[in-house]
């Protein structure tokens, strides 16, 4: 996408209000940016956190409307958590992966969710909403929420840009969370480096990079994990357009060599 001296800048956008069920995040994205005097351009990657998206598509789950089925309030019981949110994650979830009951802390329940992506709790949260009285779910399709956004800057504003939805996970064998993409539009999400040679001149045959987590991941730096920097500029970065979403980077199951 663009050429230079390789170096990128992470852009936080800091004016965004609290967002609401059925905002339009292109207008309000859009303003925040105007107001900041910062000026979207061409190629500009957005990194967007999914709590936002949730919110805006209204993906939100009153807790004390839910009523748990008796085998989610076996596992509630069993992981020390309340049956009502085990009941939504539940409804979320295609293939419970874990489920186990910690010695000295509640239980961890991690799922496969319906979008394929494998995390705790499928996504669930209750973080940054309405004291816990309400919880979120992740976007019904986070590929068509960004194709979504992209198509809105570029009606709306003629910008021709890029945007990843980033969410919080875990990773097998490391400790801590980092950013990963679960949705993005725009820009091809692997890079594959096959058939190209290092600079020793050795041809790779196994290099495929997935440039929308290492975004996201860098996104993830200056995005305030109390909600209040939600939405990032990557701008600098070199890209192919193209691509059919996060769903790309969802491993194959028959070359899974963990399930």
């Amino acid at each position: 996408m663009k050429s230079g001296d390789n170096s990128i800048s992470i852009i936080p956008v800091k004016c965004l209000p609290e967002i609401k069920p059925g905002d339009n995040l292109v207008d309000k994205i859009y303003t925040a940016t105007t107001r900041e005097k910062i000026q979207l351009g061409n190629g500009d990657i957005l990194a967007i956190a999914q709590k936002i998206i949730s919110k805006a598509e209204n993906r939100l789950v009153e807790v004390n409307n839910t009523t748990p089925t008796p085998f989610a309030i076996s596992v509630g019981k069993e992981l020390d958590k309340d049956p009502r949110i085990i009941e939504i994650i539940l409804g979320e979830t295609k293939r419970i992966v874990k489920m186990e009951k910690a010695k000295f802390k509640k239980g961890r329940l991690l799922v496969e969710t319906r979008h394929g992506i494998v995390c705790a709790n499928a996504g669930v949260d209750a973080s940054n909403v309405s004291g816990g009285d309400q919880v979120t779910l992740l976007p019904e399709d986070p590929d068509a929420s960004a194709k979504c956004m992209v198509e809105g800057f570029k009606d709306r504003f003629g910008i021709d840009l890029a945007v990843i939805i980033t969410d919080t996970v875990g990773r097998p064998w490391r400790m801590g969370l980092t950013e990963i993409a679960i949705g993005c539009w725009g820009i091809k999400p692997l890079k594959d480096h096959r058939g190209q040679k290092d600079t020793k001149g050795y041809e790779l045959n196994a290099t495929v990079v997935a440039i929308a987590d290492e975004i996201a991941g860098a996104a993830g730096l200056v995005m305030n994990k109390t909600g209040a920097t939600p939405v990032v500029i990557v701008r600098g970065l070199e890209y192919e357009r193209g691509g059919l979403g996060a769903k790309e980077l969802i491993r194959d199951p028959e070359e899974d060599l963990f399930r």
